[in-house]
């Protein structure tokens, strides 16, 4: 997908110096960017407390679980 955005001509300097220096182009220097700032950011742990704290919160929906465990019984 193509996006416009606007950025500070400094910056814009910076990240030239980066793609001569690194070889690569501006739109992968900036891919990057965003992948290391995405990666950053990802709330990686939940608060959860018994049983649910061990499961996979991003995979697992919450009632289902329950409904397994309960038909257990």
């Amino acid at each position: 997908m193509r996006t416009l955005i606007d950025i500070p001509e400094q910056q814009i300097n910076e990240l030239k110096s980066l793609c001569q220096a690194q070889g690569l182009s501006r739109a992968e220097i900036i891919r990057r960017a965003i992948t290391s700032y995405i990666s950053q950011h990802e709330k990686k742990d939940i608060d959860a407390f018994g049983l649910w704290k061990q499961k996979n919160h991003k995979t697992e929906d919450g009632l289902k679980y329950q409904k397994k465990l309960r038909d257990e019984w």
